[in-house]
């Protein structure tokens, strides 16, 4: 009798080492960092190599077509690949301060109600209509997105776009896709966008914005599958809240609060605080076009915002650092993972293999057909965006060795910019070396890795659109229109 306790406890002490964790996939900060490891040893193995570059009519520096030039070994030492994640850092410090900022002031703005307010006001209008609402709110920043408006302002509007998801009974990732991925829906194909394909069309000797028709098309379709995208997962969670990527922390951010206890009237304190944050966005937007504004000019304004916002409320001083203080905890994982993200390219940069990659895939590339070309310069493209995240940035690499090849292949030059512009701004989604997007997602305080299971699919469905339009491109000889 005796002996029977202790075998059952042997079996319990034999059991246990069987039992399988669950896996789990890495940290994003522990991703980034095995990626970065390896793109130090990349540098021992790709050779440095450099092109000669000629500044442009708008001071921009372009590479020049068949100046590549293979130069000393250059590889990354031990220190340097640490010492990068602080330049990465420094580097990023505009964007990483200005997610810190943005958190911030929303946190002071929250605090009043007064987005609650108006999103229920909104919400009550549409009842049991969110496909619409969802529809309405991702046309409006396509368009912008497509006219090259809201490419890194969109971070502004991320935190409306949370608690609008949470009005509607959805999660953090539906309140990031409508906002975001409205956005690059135009952005991606950029048919207005003087820093994308305007640009591009400059360096490749076309007309400003010809092919317009073209690629209002390729828009529609774009972002008529991202809303279709959107609205089915949505309605997944909506329908039943374990369906969330997210699971049972929908909202890491924001606290989950009953939505149908908030008030849809609004008082007017709210309504100033509203216009107060209305007058603000305008007011960088104007500083944007008439003004040559940017992403320090965009911070500055929030911290007007959040302090006029505490005065007309009579927040209090005190009270109002201690929410903005609140606001920038919540966002401090994300905004750092910027730097983190910047840290590779910091590598590849200082030891000179990003031309010898673009190189590499000039020579790749160069024996296809017309259709399978231009397939593969956006492929090529959009894994190239992967290391260079910027849109300009990227044009002024890539688009002046695009150009000659795509006249080697037969390729209309249209189609060699329009798959350098998608290929730039597909796999903006997923890649976490964009700023823009780590941006968002720590706003949110949604892990990089359950992103990419939302956002997988629907860049998938983006790739095989983009094809077939290049594809039909090459066949029809789209040309200057």
């Amino acid at each position: 009798m005796s002996n029977e306790p202790l075998q059952d406890s042997n079996m319990e002490v034999n059991e246990n080492p069987k039992k399988k964790k669950k896996f789990e996939l890495p940290d994003a900060y522990v991703i980034l960092f095995v990626i970065l490891l390896l793109a130090a040893i990349a540098t021992y193995i790709i050779p440095a190599g450099s092109f000669d570059r000629e500044t442009s009519e708008n001071g921009t520096s372009v590479v020049i077509p068949g100046s590549f030039e293979q130069i000393e070994q250059q590889p990354a030492s031990v220190i340097e690949v640490f010492r990068s994640i602080q330049e990465g850092l420094i580097g990023g410090a505009s964007i990483i301060f200005l997610v810190l900022i943005i958190g911030g002031a929303f946190s002071v703005i929250e605090s009043t109600g007064a987005i609650d307010t108006m999103i229920m006001k909104t919400i009550n209008k549409t009842k049991n209509k969110e496909w619409l609402l969802i529809t309405m709110v991702a046309i409006v920043f396509s368009i912008f997105g497509g006219l090259g408006i809201v490419v890194n302002a969109v971070i502004a509007f991320i935190p409306i776009g949370i608690v609008l998801a949470r009005a509607m009974k959805m999660d953090a990732i539906v309140g990031v896709a409508i906002i975001y991925l409205g956005a690059y829906s135009g952005f991606s194909i950029g048919f207005l966008d003087p820093l994308t394909t305007g640009f591009a069309q400059q360096i490749a000797e076309l007309p400003l914005f010809s092919g317009l028709g073209y690629r209002i098309l390729i828009y529609l379709t774009i972002l008529t599958s991202s809303i279709l995208y959107i609205t089915w997962y949505s309605n997944k969670v909506k329908k039943n809240p374990e369906n969330s990527i997210l699971k049972e922390n929908r909202f890491p951010k924001l606290e989950e609060k009953n939505m149908d206890e908030v008030s849809s009237v609004l008082t007017n304190t709210q309504k100033l605080v509203l216009v107060i944050l209305g007058l603000g966005i305008g007011t960088y937007v104007f500083g944007v076009f008439q003004l040559g504004w940017s992403i320090n000019e965009m911070a500055g304004v929030f911290i007007a915002i959040a302090i006029v916002t505490a005065i007309v409320t009579r927040m209090g001083s005190n009270t109002m650092v201690s929410e903005f203080m609140n606001g920038c905890k919540g966002v401090v994982y994300g905004a750092l993972i910027i730097g983190m993200a910047r840290s590779i390219v910091v590598i590849l940069e200082n030891s000179m293999v990003l031309d010898t990659i673009v190189q590499g895939m000039s020579v790749a590339m160069g024996s296809f057909s017309s259709v399978a070309g231009a397939i593969a310069l956006f492929i090529g493209n959009g894994i190239f965006n992967l290391i260079v995240s910027s849109g300009s940035g990227q044009a002024a690499i890539v688009m002046p060795i695009m150009t000659p090849l795509a006249d080697i292949m037969e390729i209309p030059r249209q189609v060699a910019v329009q798959a350098y512009s998608m290929g730039d701004g597909f796999t903006n989604m997923i890649t976490p070396l964009s700023g823009v997007l780590m941006a968002n997602l720590a706003i949110a305080g949604i892990p990089w890795t359950k992103w990419i299971k939302f956002a997988i699919p629907l860049a998938l469905i983006w790739y095989v659109i983009g094809m077939i339009y290049l594809s039909i491109a090459v066949l029809i000889n789209w040309g200057p229109m």
